[in-house]
């Protein structure tokens, strides 16, 4: 497909006046960094290809491919009908599939070079008001994990649930008594990590966590002052990556000022890798390279 130029993308989802968007991808050491495509319009989220040859963002409701080396810029991928797609999306280990989040509530799955989407989310009862935010698949490509926003009692919940990627029954993996974000496989299938704020706390205090995908407890693996979400594994095991806002952020609202860090899976050896205008939008999905050797985000940049 051709490419798109700036100027005709979508309107939703707009930069503020003289921001932009920075497609960065990052060493796992923060020591080289490139801007892979920059544009005046939002894009979000990217994911790197299971070939490594492709980043994958959303932007406008929509999906784009951009070369990891930035040549011919953001090419749409057909997603039609459904073209209300958020920033919560995944790619299949073999390559073969997109898993989306749109925001009539559910989870769709589509092929990688585009095509019509297959609903792979179950309905619930109308009075829970049911959302899907897709966060994670596992490494072997058979289930999903993803939050479920929902009211219950007249309160707003969240929960991580999965599900098998090619749809059928959802399984319950926290109880929804604080609240809880971001679920990623870990790179041996056996952990999902996420962001929750620690019980007891306060809202605007959220860290990082693990629990085993059956059985066990939750194990916290950040604490600090810090408003810590989204982890990201590596492939390899041996770091994660992920978003921390400033003290006391309520939520993971746009334009922050934001640091990207990494942690060895026990917490052990934190670092921080990249510091910018960022937050909602950088770095809400996996966007490892499939070597571990590298991994990707959004910047939002204001001009001088």
């Amino acid at each position: 497909m051709p490419s798109l130029p700036d100027a005709d993308f979508p309107t939703a989802g707009q930069l503020a006046p003289g921001q932009r968007a920075e497609l960065v991808v990052s060493s796992r050491d923060g020591r080289d960094k490139r801007v892979v495509h920059s544009t005046d319009r939002r894009i979000e989220a990217p994911n790197w290809s299971p070939d490594g040859r492709w980043l994958i963002v959303n932007g406008g409701g929509k999906l784009y491919r951009i070369a990891i080396d930035g040549s011919g810029g953001a090419v749409e991928i057909d997603t039609t009908p459904v073209e209300d797609i958020n920033n919560d999306h995944v790619l299949s280990p073999d390559g073969r599939w997109i898993y989306v989040s749109s925001e009539d509530s559910h989870i769709y799955r589509l092929p990688f070079d585009g095509g019509t989407p297959v609903r792979v989310s179950n309905d619930r009862p109308p009075s829970y008001a049911f959302r899907h935010y897709l966060h994670g698949i596992s490494p072997d490509g058979m289930r999903l994990a993803y939050v479920g926003l929902e009211l219950h009692a007249g309160r707003l919940m969240t929960r991580i649930w999965t599900i098998p990627s090619a749809g059928g029954d959802d399984t319950l993996h926290t109880e929804g008594v604080r609240l809880v974000d971001g679920p990623e496989f870990g790179p041996e299938g056996e952990m999902l990590w996420f962001n929750a704020e620690p019980l007891g706390a306060a809202p605007g205090h959220a860290q990082i966590f693990r629990k085993p995908l059956i059985g066990g407890d939750s194990v916290q693996l950040t604490d600090d002052e810090r408003v810590n979400w989204f982890p990201h594994p590596a492939p390899d095991g041996t770091l994660v990556a992920y978003l921390s806002y400033p003290p006391g952020t309520l939520g993971h609202p746009e334009d922050r000022d934001v640091v990207i860090r990494t942690i060895r899976p026990d917490g052990s050896g934190k670092c921080d890798i990249d510091r910018f205008t960022g937050g909602q939008g950088t770095i809400n999905a996996p966007s490892w390279a499939p070597d571990s050797s590298a991994f990707a985000y959004m910047r939002y940049p204001f001009a001088a």
